[in-house]
Order: structure tokens, then C-alpha cells, then sequence
């Protein structure tokens, strides 16, 4: 699991979530080792082992009215022992007050201590979104990734075989480019993997003979799209390279590859003169369309010719 900051998740959260800083302004390098929000309710009244450390702790209305209805010396004491936990940081939800005891133990102990006017459960479900995605499972993978009628492609193959030269003709036939050369790949559920462009390639595709292109530029912004799920590897081989298992046309058995542990239909593609690699990707997705509801025209075809075999016996 990637791991993320304090001041990182304040730096793309705080318009979101309308985070204020207000304490513990030294521990922006504290280390996020999970991607739950819990509200620290039970370390409250002592119960510290159902605290987990190097997580965002939410103190929402309940917790805030708890610890002002406590004498003050079992308030500070409540404080004290919350903070004993290794906290990554501590949001004080709904526009809570924070009491000056409060902002001395986040200051003592290095902990951010924030606040947000949003309410405690908008908040948590908010924070956690982003933490899924921001913490997810990640590699990068060469090829080029894109959107074709609504499905997302990885085009994969050895340097030089045309991949750039193929994106670029699908993207003038009105798909999307995501990512060329490198494409960052997270499992943001158990089933679903998402492939980001990195922040340095966003919009550019490079067609060897021509150069760098700016294909939002050259395309307009709908030429383009930051992130999209997985759904199909299509790999480009030369004809004369393929092994000959490969090239069984009446095989009814799935290619499948994995990427971060989940299984995903591959499609190799030969390469040779006069054939419209365009085309056979496009009918590639479309066939996988098929498949997803049932629909094999392989295995229909091998049915007819059985049947009619049978029938001339």
C-alpha cells in the first residue's frame, strides 16, 4: 500500500473539505499507514487499544460535548491519553470550538490538529474516498492507455512496433488518450484497477518522425482523460513472432493477464502490411463487449459446424 503525508493530504484536501491548520504545525511529514477515518470515541474514556495509530482521527459533535461535559482535570486527562496513541493527525468536525487544551497536547506531541466546518459523517466518507485512491495499490506498466468506446485499453508490445502510430489513429477517430509510455495502474477496490496518467506525460503522445504532441492542443480537451479503469490488454506482435498457440483461430480459451492481482482479457493483435490495426482494436473492444454478456462467436460458430456435422453423418 503507498503511503502518503499529513501535509500532502492537507495540501489536496483543505479546499475540499475546507480544512483550517490550527495546530501541531511541525508534524506535516506524520506518515498515513491506513486509509480508515475513525472518531476515537472509546480512547475517550481509556479504552486506547481501539485506538490505531498513524491514523486521521474525526472528533465530531458527540466527542467534542463529551469532553466538555468532564471536569477539567478529566478532560485534560482524556486529552492526554488520546494523544498518546501515534496519531497521523486529529479534524475537529462541525465547527467545533477547540479548546486550548486540545491545541498544546497536538503541538507537544507533533500531531496536526485541523478543523472543518463539514459535518463529521460528509467529512469522514470525503476523507476516506480520497485516502483509497490517494493509498492504493500501484505499479507502472509501458504502453499506451487508452479510452475506446467507453472501455479502457492497454495497448502493450515491443519498442518500435507502431503503438503511439495506432493511439494516435484511434484518437482521431474520436477515442481518448490517457496515458503514452507510461501508465500508472492502482487497485483502488478488489476488482477494479484504475490507470492514471503520470503528472509530467499528462496530454503528450510521442509518434516517432513527428515528435512530442500535445494532443489536447492538436485534438481539443475531449481528446483527452486523466484516469480509467482497466478493462482490456490488447498486445501487438509481429505476425511472423507470434507463438503458434497464438494463432489458433478457433480457440475458445480466454488470454487473461493479471495486473495488481486481478484478471484482465488480453488480445494479441498481429502485426503485418495492409492490415487496419485501428480497426481490429476497435472490433477487439467490440467483441469483448460480446463476451461480457455471454455472447462467443467462436464457440456459436464450433456449435453450428457440430451440428452439422452430425447431421450429414
Amino acid at each position: 500500500m503507498a503511503q502518503i503525508n499529513v501535509a500532502e493530504l492537507f495540501k489536496q484536501t483543505r479546499l475540499k473539505l475546507k480544512l483550517k491548520w490550527v495546530a501541531g504545525l511541525n508534524g506535516g511529514l506524520n506518515a498515513l499507514t491506513s486509509n480508515s477515518v475513525t472518531k476515537p470515541s472509546l480512547a475517550l474514556i481509556g479504552h486506547l487499544n481501539f485506538v490505531h495509530p498513524n491514523r486521521v482521527q474525526v472528533l465530531g459533535c458527540a466527542e467534542m460535548d463529551y469532553l466538555a461535559s468532564l471536569p477539567t482535570a478529566d478532560a485534560n486527562s482524556a486529552i492526554t491519553n488520546l494523544f498518546s496513541t501515534d496519531l497521523a493527525a486529529v479534524i475537529v468536525a462541525n465547527g467545533e470550538a477547540v479548546p486550548e487544551t486540545l491545541s498544546a497536547a497536538a503541538d507537544k506531541h507533533n500531531t496536526p490538529l485541523f478543523t472543518s466546518p463539514l459535518a463529521s459523517p460528509a467529512l469522514m466518507d470525503l476523507l476516506g474516498h480520497f485516502l483509497v485512491q490517494a493509498m492504493a495499490e500501484s505499479i507502472s506498466m509501458h504502453g499506451v492507455f487508452m479510452e475506446v468506446q467507453g472501455f479502457g485499453v492497454l495497448i502493450k508490445g515491443d519498442a518500435a512496433i507502431g503503438k503511439s502510430e495506432l493511439a494516435l489513429e484511434l484518437i482521431s477517430r474520436g477515442h481518448r488518450l490517457i496515458a503514452d509510455d507510461i501508465v500508472d495502474f492502482f487497485r483502488i477496490s478488489p476488482e477494479r484497477v484504475e490507470g492514471r496518467c503520470p503528472a509530467l506525460l499528462q496530454d503528450f503522445l510521442e509518434v516517432r518522425g513527428l515528435g512530442i504532441l500535445n494532443i489536447r492542443a492538436l485534438f481539443g480537451d475531449n481528446s483527452v482523460k486523466p484516469t480509467k479503469p482497466l478493462d482490456l490488454i490488447v498486445h501487438l506482435a509481429m505476425a511472423d513472432k507470434q507463438a503458434p498457440h497464438l494463432l489458433d483461430r478457433l480457440s475458445i480459451k480466454t488470454i487473461h493477464e493479471e495486473v495488481l492481482g486481478v484478471k484482465f482479457s488480453k488480445v494479441y493483435i498481429p502485426i503485418a502490411a495492409g492490415r487496419n490495426i485501428a480497426v481490429l482494436l476497435e472490433v477487439a473492444v467490440r467483441n469483448h463487449m460480446l463476451l461480457l454478456r455471454g455472447v462467443n462467436a467462436t464457440k456459436q460458430f464450433t456449435q453450428r459446424q457440430q451440428r452439422e456435422m452430425k447431421r450429414n453423418r
